[in-house]
């Protein structure tokens, strides 16, 4: 069959068309080519272009160049699928997808862009959110590793440039990752859970290419920092091809997240426990609340009216499911309401702390959130095809089964740093940074603190004045509040509720005491149950008023007694307690200040404690003896 050719070329060759008139439509096509040419861009003529257009391209070539040695090609042992990650400090940390080291089990290989391979171990894990904390292992102890520093994606506007790395298609068999480029789409854009996990709050849309084998890369700004963690995409229908819509896991939510993940745990994502709604009058309203959740206890009633929530005002649901997902189970944080108090016909605005729920149960992210190496896998969520397999042989799969993840031999080095423990991605890392935490407490402490009896005096200072003593024993603590007496066996068999939550209206200060000075005396040894790193949160010295710090914590179980233990992270001076007697009961709160040295003992000298939402009592400790060591 003869080729087709250009309509023009044909009437060029015409024989009904006289030699002069095809030397005129020569002649023509001539002039039209050349002034075409003179109304091309400067750079296909080779004239000088504007030197804003050379300083963006030279600002985006340097950014590419300074962060691409810290994208990661992340493979399965084995060789059973692929995905990528990015490198955020020098000793080796790496975030990428859930979903991409989910079949990969506890071990994985790690490529560079410098050619080399690296072994690595599962950190921390977040289901919810499609997150992985993975860490590489550098070939000779100590080398840094090349990293990306992390941005603020709450500055990201719709129209920045973003830049999207990783290894689509696991194309790049030297590791050397294939770069995207496109403008920021959308933010604040929410996309529905496949089931009960996966679920992206708050999140980034691009038009920088995001394929298979991207999941768990790094979405740039033009400075080079981190303002995402590439995860979804809309594909279109033989789910292969990127239609121009991606989706990046928020840094920020990430950095919300981040001492849960470095801390080897499986975290869940935060519930207020009410259904919201917008009502008739386009306001966003609590349709529906759980009678134990904090927000109940707070005030929160079907009706009220949110106006805010962690500092963010609220006008659609959309907004306040954003806003909720970006932030973990435990976490206490701001809301305003109104609530409308029916016997007296009024609205009152309420400005209070509240303490999120969990999505989950704990045997729902490590059961079907998280299948161990060879057990068959979810299928893949909508908008993301089945991550590509690496070039070369593969092992082949019995019919409808994944590949499985191949264990590193048992004298393999890479082990020593994975320790398995139920309710945790690694239990290794949580002991890691327990003992971080823990050391840095006992240096400015002083060392550990003698077993006792203690004898603590000092002057209630407000809501009332008067006298406050307290004698600690190893399972009796006698007081003196103003003018009552109370009395308190922590570990009597059958000890109501009411006794352990004495003085009435503290939550269980005396308890608390009790609690304190076994951590101070006896450290892990004094808490059988429960004694391991709880990540980082807010705590709020000031109380609702006031700002919060993000602190350390360590979480600690004792006869049926669980504390939360809030440590600041510079130095690690013990900020604060909550004291649980039971989950559905508000604790007893205490917020240590004053620290000063006693007998080489560095330890506070005023106590605010609260209970709920009202301040129990601020105590000035004017002596405090034990036994000499």
């Amino acid at each position: 069959m003869m080729p087709r050719r250009f309509p023009l070329f044909n009437l060029y060759q015409s024989p009904f068309l006289p030699p002069a008139l095809r030397r005129a439509v020569l002649a023509g096509l001539a002039f039209s080519l050349l002034w075409m040419l003179s109304l091309a861009p400067a750079w296909l003529t080779g004239q000088d272009v504007d030197p804003r257009i050379r300083e963006a391209e030279a600002q985006r070539l340097a950014a590419i160049e300074r962060v691409r040695p810290a994208v990661v090609a992340i493979f399965a042992r084995g060789g059973g699928g692929g995905g990528s990650g990015v490198i955020i400090d020098p000793e080796g940390y790496a975030l990428t997808n859930f979903h991409v080291v989910q079949p990969c089990g506890n071990f994985m290989h790690c490529g560079l862009p410098n050619g080399e391979l690296y072994e690595a171990v599962l950190v921390g894990l977040d289901p919810v959110g499609d997150v992985a904390l993975i860490k590489l292992m550098p070939h000779q102890p100590g080398a840094p590793f090349p990293f990306a520093p992390l941005g603020d994606s709450d500055q990201v506007k719709v129209g920045d440039w973003s830049i999207a790395m990783g290894n689509p298609f696991l194309l790049a068999t030297d590791f050397t990752p294939t770069v995207t480029f496109g403008i920021v789409s959308g933010t604040h854009r929410y996309q529905y859970p496949a089931g009960t996990i996966l679920e992206y709050t708050d999140c980034i849309q691009t038009e920088a290419s995001i394929n298979p084998g991207n999941s768990g890369g790094p979405l740039f700004n033009l400075d080079g920092q981190i303002i995402g963690i590439n995860g979804r995409g809309s594909f279109e229908k033989r789910g292969r091809v990127n239609v121009g819509v991606g989706y990046a896991i928020s840094i920020n939510q990430i950095k919300n997240f981040m001492g849960h993940l470095r801390g080897g745990m499986i975290v869940d994502h935060a519930t207020l426990g009410a259904v919201v709604k917008t009502d008739e009058e386009g306001k966003l309203s609590v349709q529906q609340i759980l009678g134990t959740v904090d927000a109940y206890r707070r005030g929160l009633r079907d009706g009220d009216e949110l106006i805010s929530f962690a500092g963010r005002p609220l006008s659609s649901v959309n907004q306040y499911k954003n806003i909720l997902g970006i932030f973990p189970k435990g976490w206490r944080l701001p809301l305003v309401f109104r609530h409308y108090d029916e016997e007296k016909k009024t609205t009152q605005r309420v400005e209070t702390l509240v303490r999120l729920a969990g999505v989950h149960r704990r045997d729902q992210l490590e059961g079907p959130g998280r299948p161990p190496p060879g057990r068959p896998q979810p299928a893949p969520r909508p908008g993301q095809p089945p991550s590509p397999q690496p070039p070369g042989p593969q092992p082949q799969p019995q019919p409808g089964q994944p590949l499985p993840a191949v264990e590193p031999p048992k004298d393999h080095p890479i082990r020593q740093w994975f320790a398995a423990k139920p309710g945790f991605a690694n239990f290794y890392f949580n002991q890691f940074e327990r003992d971080r935490v823990w050391t840095g407490f006992l240096k400015q402490l002083g060392g550990p603190m003698p077993a006792g009896p203690w004898k603590l005096e000092g002057e209630i200072v407000r809501p009332i004045k008067g006298p406050a003593s307290f004698q600690l024993q190893s399972a009796l603590i006698e007081a003196k509040w103003a003018e009552a007496e109370h009395r308190l066996e922590p570990l009597k068999p059958g000890e109501s509720l009411e006794n352990l939550s004495t003085p009435t209206g503290s939550g269980g200060l005396l308890a608390a005491l009790y609690h304190w000075q076994r951590l101070l005396s006896l450290g892990e040894k004094g808490f059988e149950a429960e004694f391991h790193y709880g990540g980082t949160e807010p705590f709020y010295p000031q109380g609702a008023a006031g700002s919060a710090l993000l602190c350390d914590v360590l979480l600690t179980e004792h006869a049926g007694v669980k504390c939360k233990w809030y440590f600041q992270p510079q130095d690690q001076i013990l900020l604060g307690v909550e004291v649980w007697l039971e989950e559905s009961v508000d604790p007893c709160e205490i917020v240590f200040g004053d620290y000063r040295l006693k007998d080489d003992r560095r330890v506070p000298h005023r106590w605010e404690i609260r209970h709920g939402d009202r301040e129990f009592g601020v105590i000035v400790v004017q002596s405090l003896t034990w036994p000499k060591s």
